[in-house]
């Protein structure tokens, strides 16, 4: 999205492909998932991002290969040829090869699977209510998240959140202390990213907060009521997010000798290794320079930066400029553990409490796309903050487990 807005009034007719039709702001699933917004809120048709654009298409499809040697992709809704292809597929969930995981626990990388995870919390919840089973009931009302990053966090505590303010009301019937939230992973802190500082308190606070908090743990088996990890720790569970990894979604056509760890490899101005008019940036490439011998990190501002960047060097390479090397500027980073509680890190500053957590709403908040959806979120969120409340405790779409044989 930054590339193609960054080629608005360049003299490039731009074609942009993908498999939905709206743009989704990732870093608020867990919200959508824990009933803290709606879908629509963090969403944004494509169509209206660009529809005054000058000689820019949009195609709901799917990629099915990439043609370099024939400079066409290949679609499934046609052919399509290009003289420069830029690829930005992202990341998926990691399940590290292990098929039982996949198949049992939630992955949080679609609108979609945030709806999922929405559904069936509140369908074990309803399931709770008809068991004698304590076991049962227990493990229906409890979610394990399997890692200690930001998502995990961010889980955790509005999972806490719920636990304490809601779910009492709605389901009196239910002793809710019984409620169990668990974060697993397998290194020695949560939000490794960030500072030592920044996760000891972010350890602290969802500790306060009720969540149990498992470090030094690896998960080896679910399933699908109890989770296992290889020293012998069993938690009972009928909901496991995985959010322990993500991969680069690389598609079919990239020659073996241009991917590297994993993702695409780049050079310093995003150009495909091996090939001359095909570029990656964004989670799905991997830039190798002294600073980052195993590539960027693979979250938003990389991705933005590279786009951007990009866009003014396809500008300088048709014009015969010299092209401009890649520089990533970290930002900072942050993580919300609840109300009133997150953690930030800026290069000028880290923060933690209530100061962090206003600047993690007003950079969330600025980096959604219209401005319906920046007021729709900031009323949502001025409800749920002197309200308590969470109105979106609605399963429209109830959630079947759909196991492969």
């Amino acid at each position: 999205m930054q590339l193609a807005k960054n080629l608005r009034d360049k003299n490039f007719q731009v074609v942009l492909i993908d498999k939905h039709n709206y743009h989704a702001f990732q870093p608020l699933f867990y919200q959508v998932a824990t009933a803290g917004l709606e879908p629509g809120s963090i969403a944004y048709p494509l169509r209206k991002i660009f529809n005054s654009y000058s000689d820019y298409y949009f195609r709901m499809a799917k990629l099915i290969e990439v043609k370099p040697t024939e400079n066409k992709i290949i679609t499934d809704i046609g052919d399509l040829n290009y003289d420069h292809l830029v690829i930005a597929t992202g990341a998926t969930t990691n399940f590290f090869g292990n098929k039982k995981m996949e198949e049992l626990c939630m992955p949080m990388k679609t609108v979609s699977e945030s709806l999922n995870i929405r559904s069936l919390m509140l369908q074990n919840f309803e399931r709770a209510l008809l068991t004698d089973n304590k076991q049962e009931r227990d493990a229906l009302m409890s979610t394990v998240l399997v890692g200690g990053g930001p998502t995990g966090v961010e889980l955790a505590g509005a999972l806490a959140e719920l636990k304490k303010d809601i779910l009492p009301k709605d389901y009196p019937d239910l002793d809710i202390r019984q409620m169990g939230i668990h974060v697993i992973d397998s290194g020695d802190r949560l939000i490794s990213g960030m500072s030592e500082k920044s996760s000891t308190r972010a350890l602290k606070d969802l500790r306060k907060m009720g969540v149990h908090v498992h470090l030094n743990k690896r998960v080896t088996d679910y399933d699908g009521q109890v989770i296992t990890c290889e020293d012998g720790l069993q938690l009972h569970a009928s909901l496991v997010i995985w959010a322990a990894g993500v991969k680069a979604v690389i598609p079919t056509g990239i020659p073996e000798e241009s991917i590297k760890f994993g993702r695409i490899s780049v050079d310093e101005y995003n150009i495909v290794a091996g090939l001359q008019n095909v570029y990656a940036v964004g989670d799905v490439a991997t830039m190798i320079t002294e600073e980052n011998p195993r590539g960027h990190v693979m979250v938003a501002q990389p991705a933005m930066q590279q786009g951007a960047l990009l866009a003014k060097n396809l500008v300088h390479k048709r014009s015969g400029k010299e092209l401009k090397k890649f520089k990533y500027k970290d930002l900072g980073s942050m993580a919300t553990i609840g109300r009133n509680k997150a953690v930030a890190e800026f290069p000028f500053a880290k923060m933690a409490g209530w100061f962090a957590w206003m600047a993690w709403l007003l950079v969330h908040v600025f980096q959604l796309i219209g401005f319906r959806n920046r007021i729709s979120v900031m009323i949502n969120w001025a409800q749920n903050y002197f309200r308590h409340a969470r109105d979106l405790r609605l399963i429209i779409r109830p959630y079947k487990r759909q196991l492969k044989e």
